[in-house]
């Protein structure tokens, strides 16, 4: 097995890659980084000479070491073109990317842990402060995305249709989030459907948080 993850099982972004991993039926090695026990096992050095940036998630394929989830997932579909996460038709390509960005890039970077630690302990904003940042921004991307949806979504239960991609990897994480933070999902229909649909598929249930050997038994 040459594929290792690196991985924190409530991670969104390692939650993404477990999901292509399921997909692509990839056969891969989770190790856990635990974000928050010891001060963040994200921040030792061990790790830390592998990931600079000292987040999650981090693959390796042999010699080569990837890290930024966006860039795994289009790693992974290059080397392995079928299932096809990245669609064939350039438009279908460039629609897939613009929603994986618009999670990736727009929403996750404002509500991940790192952010969320800084707002409470650099800035000394309460929980309920902190959890009301989170639901505004994942609501401003969600808006965006629903409509993006509703104008170019073909038949079918996924986010481009019938055919499952980068974009379905990366939204179903951030609908978990919302659902952690209490989100009222109901002006999202399109995006609620595309969950459920995703959620259907042993790939993705498998990748879910609960399901990670890291997860706190409790959960």
């Amino acid at each position: 097995m040459s594929l290792i993850l690196y991985s924190y099982w409530r991670s969104s972004a390692a939650y993404r890659v477990r999901i292509a991993l399921n997909v692509l039926g990839l056969e891969h090695e989770i190790r856990p980084v635990h974000l928050v026990r010891d001060g963040g096992e994200q921040h030792f050095s061990g790790y830390r000479d592998l990931n600079p940036q000292g987040l999650v998630p981090t693959l390796v394929d042999g010699d080569v070491a990837l890290t930024q989830s966006l860039a795994i997932l289009e790693y992974l579909a290059e080397q392995h073109p079928s299932p096809a996460l990245l669609p064939p038709d350039p438009v279908a390509r460039a629609h897939a990317r613009q929603i994986a960005a618009l999670i990736c890039t727009d929403i996750h970077p404002l509500n991940n842990l790192r952010v969320l630690q800084y707002l409470e302990n650099e800035l000394y904003i309460d929980q309920d402060a902190r959890d009301r940042w989170y639901r505004h921004w994942i609501g401003e991307g969600f808006q965006a995305l629903e409509q993006l949806l509703r104008q170019s979504r073909e038949d079918g239960p996924y986010c481009l249709g019938e055919d499952l991609s980068i974009a379905d990897v990366c939204l179903v994480p951030q609908v978990y989030n919302a659902h952690r933070f209490k989100m009222d999902m109901a002006p999202y229909p399109t995006l609620a459907a595309v969950e459920k649909a995703c959620l259907e598929l042993e790939a993705f249930r498998a990748a879910s948080p609960e399901q990670q050997a890291d997860a706190p038994k409790n959960q």
